[in-house]
């Protein structure tokens, strides 16, 4: 039985901010998903999510049905103030806050930006790149050639040149969703990725959170946990060994069983 509710749309922080809405009852917990990932795309998540909390999935800035194009600021503050704003005009005074890649970034400047109301902090394998550090893996060219395709149309087929081991079914939405991400805030994100530095929020962070961390993919090595630690010393880690940067995409019940019990429910 599905848990899906509804889709809305609500103005805060000064856009239309587009989300899917899953359960309904229980915690409140906001999902932000990655850089080139609509909300659609973490329904299969959200499906779980949604069996143990009122779970609202974001369109980020730039991204699926939330406002986009050239006037709109896209960088790391903006958009954490976008989650922010988000539970404020819901009024969601007390929620978990769980991110993925780019949503990570955003998940813990928004925790430490916005502190009010947040309960816990899951960081899903976030970007560590940073001034003075190795690159992120991936490459710029990936997403920009990916979308562009995207925008002309292209099919599952097509998609599978740029995502080799996803399903059929995670290709067609993937395909179908690509072209809602406006590239000039995906170059951004990106080259945030590399500008703005991820562990500068970390001491500031009062939330508990959780650091899930994919075996395969080299976005977070041991080295990188050892600092992250030192930076936040109660922050608790977890390892999906056979999976890499796209977690639950590779392994969904590894994922879940990563979670154990940080935000009080079992998930898997």
């Amino acid at each position: 039985m599905s848990t899906f509710l509804y889709g809305g749309n609500v103005q805060a922080n000064g856009i239309r901010q587009h989300y899917l809405r899953y359960g309904g009852k229980g915690q409140a917990l906001i999902l932000i998903p990655g850089i080139t990932s609509p909300a659609i795309t973490w329904g299969f998540v959200a499906q779980r999510l949604g069996e143990h909390f009122d779970t609202y999935v974001l369109d980020g800035r730039g991204r699926g049905l939330s406002s986009s194009g050239p006037e709109l600021d896209y960088s790391a503050d903006t958009c954490a103030d976008d989650i922010g704003a988000f539970a404020d005009t819901l009024q969601l005074d007390d929620y978990h806050l769980v991110g993925h890649s780019m949503g990570a970034r955003f998940a813990v400047r928004s925790a430490v930006r916005h502190p009010e109301g947040v309960n816990r902090v899951v960081l899903i394998d976030p970007p560590v790149s940073g001034p003075g550090r190795r690159e992120y893996p991936s490459k710029l060219p990936w997403y920009v050639d990916s979308i562009r395709q995207s925008l002309i149309g292209m099919d599952a087929e097509a998609m599978r040149a740029f995502c080799a081991t996803w399903t059929e079914e995670q290709l067609q939405l993937r395909a179908e969703w690509l072209h809602t991400c406006y590239e000039p805030a995906i170059v951004r994100a990106f080259n945030d990725f590399h500008d703005v530095d991820f562990h500068q929020d970390l001491p500031h962070l009062k939330a508990p959170a959780l650091l899930i961390v994919a075996g395969r993919g080299g976005v977070i090595e041991p080295q990188d946990i050892a600092e992250i630690q030192d930076l936040q010393p109660s922050i608790k880690v977890a390892r999906v060994a056979n999976a890499g940067h796209m977690i639950p995409w590779d392994d969904l019940e590894g994922f879940f069983h990563a979670f154990d019990d940080f935000l009080g429910p079992r998930l898997n």
